[in-house]
């Protein structure tokens, strides 16, 4: 007997909706959730839907999106971890500040053999070596430049614009010379030489580290004056790269100023006379200096006359003034400090050369 709904002699072959035509398809619980378009339920379909169906995001497209996220903060990271390896690696990093090592200092007096010249300022120039100076900080130039191995031409430029400060403060400055101020130097050295400067400044000493003459010119007011405020300058500057960290400035000038006593009326009616001085000063700079405009003092020899021999000169210098004569005889090396770019004497006196005095 046919079941329930059936037809009596069954379902006829080949007639749509029979279970041959539907065999193949198997809609098992895979299939349903592998497709693309899901019918909305229906309580759903109450609702303001204007379409029968929904799209399902396949298994696919999740997974591709969660690799996609995980792969972003892979190439995060990695782009973070090499920021900060080349940040610790990199050679091309500024070095760190190095260490000024202390001044080395020689103050070599220069006595005459014979009176000191005296007269007129402009006279005593006119008849002397510095006739064909020029005057003051213009005579302190700076050479034509070019870049080193590892400093470019601007730091080197600034090297020797330093170098040339430092010498117009410790030369030329008229609050230096007159021994109202040690400032205007200070303010350019690096910081390691402080101690070492202030120490000379208030104990000079022969010792080859704390002769204040080699850091500055300074004369003892009490008994010296300008008689011209403008010293006349000439030497050179050079330039040398002596590592890929630091760079060197030499600097070679002869400076001569005119003086007279301090009391008026002492000596031939208060004549002025010339007093010069060699000066040779090594100076160094590492990036940190170039940057901060500062510079360190390797060595500073001085060479000054006219002055006795036995004259304290570790601080202030004590020119002899017009007509005065030494109390004993110079070293053994007759020196000429209008001579630059030699060796400084090696003794601890000198004598004076004649052609340095003013000839009329």
């Amino acid at each position: 007997m046919a079941g329930r709904g059936d037809p009596p002699e069954g379902t006829p072959e080949g007639v749509p909706g029979g279970e041959d035509e539907y065999r193949s398809v198997v809609f098992d619980e895979a299939f349903v959730r592998a497709a693309h378009l899901q019918e909305f339920s229906a309580r759903e379909r109450l609702g303001e839907h204007t379409q029968a169906v929904r799209s399902r995001p396949s298994a696919w497209e999740g997974r591709s999106s969660s690799r996609q996220a995980i792969l972003l903060v892979l190439l995060i990271l990695l782009a973070f971890g090499t920021a900060i390896y080349l940040g610790v690696r990199n050679p091309y990093l500024p070095p760190a500040d190095q260490r000024a090592e202390p001044l080395r200092t020689t103050v070599v007096p220069l006595a005459p053999q014979g009176p000191v010249v005296g007269g007129e300022p402009a006279r005593l120039f006119d008849h002397s070596p510095a006739a064909e100076y020029r005057t003051g900080a213009a005579g302190i130039n700076l050479p034509l430049t070019g870049r080193t191995t590892h400093f470019a031409e601007t730091q080197v430029v600034t090297a020797l614009s330093i170098a040339k400060d430092y010498l117009v403060a410790s030369s030329l400055e008229p609050g230096v010379l007159s021994g109202a101020t040690v400032r205007p130097p200070r303010l350019l050295l690096d910081p390691d030489q402080l101690e070492q400067y202030d120490r000379s400044v208030e104990v000079p000493a022969d010792d080859g580290r704390h002769a204040l003459a080699a850091w500055l010119v300074r004369f003892d007011p009490r008994q010296v004056v300008l008689a011209d405020p403008a010293a006349r300058v000439q030497g050179t500057l050079r330039f040398e790269e002596t590592s890929p960290d630091t760079l060197d400035v030499t600097a070679d000038h002869t400076y001569t100023y005119a003086v007279r006593p301090a009391v008026q009326g002492a000596g031939p009616a208060g004549q002025a006379s010339l007093f010069t001085v060699h000066r040779a000063v090594h100076f160094r700079f590492d990036r940190e200096d170039l940057r901060m405009h500062r510079t360190e003092l390797v060595t500073s020899t001085v060479e000054a006359g006219p002055q006795a021999c036995g004259a304290d000169t570790t601080g202030s210098l004590r020119p002899l003034l017009a007509g005065a004569r030494p109390p004993e005889t110079g070293g053994p090396a007759v020196t000429d400090p209008y001579a630059t770019g030699r060796p400084a004497a090696p003794s601890l006196c000198g004598a004076l050369a004649p052609s340095a005095q003013p000839s009329f």
